[in-house]
């Protein structure tokens, strides 16, 4: 993939979820001609990126994934901060950092999480030790939980922001920048490659499984389903993300703007978009009530169920092929369970990839780059 004036390009870009839709405004914001196409409509009904918590937690994550996804996660927290400024209408944004909890019984779960927690700070002294919290800082800082908690973890500078907001916000911009989207319009990038584009761009998450699979490599695409609560609660009052600690059922707790409250925690090995099951429901319900018995007057808003697009090993991957007489083709998947934490560094370096051939950030937050069917890992910086 040689280099290329962005201003003189015309993209295709299949899917509009999250990743579709900042490539189609930053493209077009560049001076290239876009056009998006989705299989659903404007509203992203049917994209993992509508029901998420969109939580930005590079160091909380970093209990459970590889240290390139935290170092994507740390390099797209100031980014997210940049993208949102730029937006004609309001998207939420908050970075008051992350409290984690956990109840008495499950104290030694904790350190071990705790000690963790450490030994990756000492490891990347970019993130932000965690501040243990005695009873009176908790009360402090989130005065709502400490009638049930003696003590907690905080995380500072970790932040999120409102997913469907930003979603809303994304249509507005990609109709002011005249960018052609095609809704309702399911098609096959191989089949847009024969028409005279310079790169088509395929976003499409677990609806490019098939695409992948071809590329016949051993990281394959496959959907992890997560399941979502989404809750009117008024008499609760978190001021920031909450985690609590649990070995059956951990769970996170979002609060948004208007007393709303996004509970998640399950990950099920599985791409069945059914419903959420009687026991997902009953065990987020009942955990989220022992951490603020304010949730037992919640009204419930939503139950939902989406599958985020995981590879094999579990990290995200840009895969770029070119054959004589085609458009380039670029795919970019793999998000999983951090799609909102990492949107702005896998957007910068697919955005280098495209004008220069190749990715500087990539190479340092060690993002992977398959060229053809020839696998060339970027090693970390």
């Amino acid at each position: 993939m040689g280099k290329q004036a962005l201003s003189d390009s015309k993209y295709a870009i299949v899917g509009a979820g999250l990743m579709g839709r900042l490539l189609a405004m930053s493209l077009a914001r560049r001076g290239a001609q876009v056009d998006l196409f989705d299989k659903g409509g404007p509203d992203g009904s049917h994209a993992a990126a509508r029901i998420a918590a969109a939580m930005l937690a590079p160091l909380a994550e970093s209990a459970i994934t590889e240290d390139s996804v935290v170092r994507m996660g740390q390099y797209s927290l100031p980014r997210w901060k940049a993208l949102i400024s730029q937006l004609s209408e309001t998207v939420y944004f908050q970075q008051d950092g992350t409290l984690i909890l956990w109840h008495r019984q499950d104290t030694s779960d904790a350190e071990r999480f705790s000690a963790h927690l450490e030994s990756n700070c000492c490891s990347n002294p970019s993130l932000t030790k965690p501040q243990k919290l005695d009873n009176d800082q908790l009360r402090n800082i989130e005065p709502g939980v400490a009638d049930r908690f003696n003590q907690a973890l905080y995380l500072p500078n970790e932040g999120q922001l409102d997913n469907r907001q930003l979603l809303d916000a994304l249509i507005v911009e990609l109709n002011t920048l005249k960018v052609n989207c095609h809704w309702n319009a399911e098609v096959n990038p191989e089949e847009l490659r024969k028409q005279s584009y310079t790169a088509v761009i395929d976003c499409r998450g677990t609806g490019a499984k098939d695409q992948w699979a071809a590329t016949q490599t051993q990281n394959t695409l496959r959907g992890v389903r997560g399941e979502v609560v989404r809750l009117y609660a008024p008499e609760v009052k978190l001021r920031r993300p909450t985690r609590l600690i649990h070995p059956r059922y951990p769970i996170y707790i979002a609060p948004k703007e208007n007393d709303i409250y996004v509970v998640g925690a399950t990950e099920i090995e599985s791409d069945d978009l059914s419903e959420m099951s009687v026991r997902s429901a009953m065990e987020l319900l009942s955990a989220v009530y022992t951490v603020h018995s304010g949730f037992a007057e919640a009204r419930i808003l939503e139950m939902a169920t989406q599958c985020r697009p995981t590879l094999k090993n579990n990290l995200p991957e840009i895969r770029t092929q070119q054959q004589k007489g085609l458009s380039d083709l670029i795919m970019i998947n793999g998000l999983y369970r951090h799609g909102f934490m990492i949107a702005p560094a896998v957007l910068d370096c697919t955005l280098q990839l495209l004008e220069h051939g190749e990715s500087a950030s990539a190479l340092e937050l060690g993002l992977s780059i398959t060229k053809g069917l020839q696998q060339q890992e970027v090693a970390c910086a």
